[in-house]
């Protein structure tokens, strides 16, 4: 029973932690409408909770050594809670911003931590069992994240998909401690890498922020993304060589020597960066061109769980036994055909057909992490496979918030682009533009309100046709990204055995 509910403690942990990476989607036009900002200027709130977790992801070895395990994953979800109350206090999107940041930052030792302390309940013979459990929490939550977000936006208010973490989390905190308090792990002082860490934040920071607010000041034309460029720019490679000289390095940078741990995250960081920026681009575009709610919009997304959760367990069981290549290369080709399929839409396009292609996005969700990650691990000595895990996954959630910040300006330029190719024909002298002004007039509206209605009807095709480029264009790299599957060596053949698999 103790491990039943240990078990459940955990799994709540990681479902919460992996909720919020997807519940706040679909309500990014309520946030930036109540604070004012744009819907882009929104997607801060998705981009800097990614980049703060990706940071404190290799700090969780150190951590544990220096504080406990369970002394450190109570820790990180307690304050998980406060952060995420503080969210929902926010009164400017600056504020929600820097509490996302302190979120992504106490949430960091999370997931690897309820791994570590639920393998270490369970006998090893029962470990693949164990992970199952707790790996259907990473796949019901984007199920769930977009249900429940757009319902309690359209119902509630957006302060709530927050304030929703304080029970959960309160509940698992205070359960994880009474279970796991008597199995604290050993506790070691050692060095941390403190120059190599206010790097890779300089970096990484400078980085993200130059992506965030590109558009807005125009790019390289202004000098303070110029500067923002720069520091990035100079900042990693300082970062680069100091992490390959140091005795206690943050981040291991010599695992890329190794072809399949380079080439096996550089495949999974790119798809999942792919995979992401669409996952945000999709609600965006059907709340505010397609006039779908916010609780529409999660019924149109929920379903890309669904057939991950079912082909999951039949994944982990064969990915000693099949080529996890293979298995990767069918994921990519299904991203692929949804991606072209999404690329078809127009503003006619029903529910039904918006449905069918995030349904098969969840077969290749199913054949997408643990393959990637076990071709990923392949090799590693078992010394180094929580550096290489921490590694990976530091690589791959930097790449989805930067996914999400790249997808959504290219998305804005490309609309620019074709609102200014469909504008050029509507002049005085167009017959179908004057009976079209005169029609909409003629039902009450004055020749100002005629003229902004066409003006958003045109904006309504613009930005279709724009995400149809994107998803277009992301079908394509898909298939592109399959030959680096295919640089990798093929894992030695055995028996099933347990794979960390991550889906946050």
């Amino acid at each position: 029973m103790m491990l039943l509910l240990g078990t459940l403690s955990l799994s709540l942990a990681t479902f919460m932690n992996v909720l919020d990476s997807s519940i706040a989607n679909v309500s990014i036009p309520a946030i930036a409408g109540d604070l004012g900002v744009s819907p882009n200027q929104g997607t801060w709130v998705i981009t800097s909770f990614g980049v703060a977790n990706a940071i404190a992801v290799p700090l969780t070895g150190w951590l544990t050594m220096r504080f406990g395990a369970v002394r450190l994953i109570t820790a990180s979800i307690l304050l998980f809670v406060l952060t995420s109350w503080l969210c929902g206090f926010a009164p400017s999107l600056e504020m929600l911003v820097v509490f996302r940041v302190m979120q992504g930052l106490v949430a960091g030792p999370m997931i690897p931590l309820s791994q570590t302390l639920l393998l270490s309940s369970y006998p090893s013979a029962k470990a693949g069992t164990a992970l199952a459990l707790w790996g259907v929490t990473t796949l019901v939550a984007p199920v769930v994240g977009p249900l429940l977000g757009g319902w309690i936006t359209d119902n509630v208010s957006w302060p709530w998909i927050f304030y929703i973490n304080v029970p959960v989390g309160l509940l698992s905190a205070g359960m994880t401690w009474a279970i796991y308090r008597k199995r604290e792990t050993p506790i070691r002082k050692l060095p941390i890498d403190t120059v190599g860490l206010t790097l890779l934040v300089l970096w990484v920071g400078a980085l993200q922020l130059m992506l965030d607010k590109g558009k807005e000041l125009d790019w390289f034309a202004s000098d303070q993304i110029v500067i923002l460029g720069l520091v990035a720019l100079v900042s990693f490679i300082v970062f680069v060589v100091w992490e390959l000289t140091d005795k206690h390095p943050v981040v291991d940078v010599r695992l890329f020597k190794g072809r399949n741990f380079a080439f096996g995250a550089l495949a999974l960081s790119v798809a999942y960066g792919l995979f992401f920026g669409n996952v945000v681009l999709m609600p965006l575009w059907l709340q505010q061109w397609m006039g779908y709610t916010a609780t529409s919009a999660g019924m149109a997304l929920a379903p890309v769980g669904l057939f991950a959760i079912l082909l999951t367990p039949l994944v982990g069981k064969k990915v000693g036994q099949w080529d996890p290549r293979r298995m990767a290369t069918a994921a990519f080709v299904v991203f692929a055909l949804v991606l072209w399929l999404r690329s078809q839409f127009t503003t006619q396009t029903d529910f039904q057909h918006i449905l069918w292609p995030t349904l098969l996005q969840g077969a290749a969700m199913a054949f997408f992490f643990i393959p990637l990650t076990t071709l990923t691990l392949s090799g590693q000595p078992m010394d180094r496979i929580p550096a290489a895990a921490g590694l990976s996954n530091f690589v791959r959630i930097m790449a989805g918030a930067m996914g999400t910040s790249i997808i959504t300006t290219i998305w804005d330029s490309r609309a620019a682009l074709h609102h200014a190719h469909l504008s050029e024909s509507l002049t005085p002298t167009n017959p179908v533009f004057v009976s079209t002004l005169d029609g909409l007039m003629a039902s009450g509206l004055t020749a100002d309100q005629a003229l902004l209605q066409v003006n958003r009807l045109i904006d309504q095709q613009a930005y279709t046709r724009a995400a149809d480029d994107v998803f277009l264009a992301s079908s394509i790299m898909f298939l592109l990204l399959i030959g680096l599957i295919w640089l990798t060596r093929r894992p030695a053949s055995h028996k099933p055995s347990t794979v960390v698999h991550m889906a946050d």
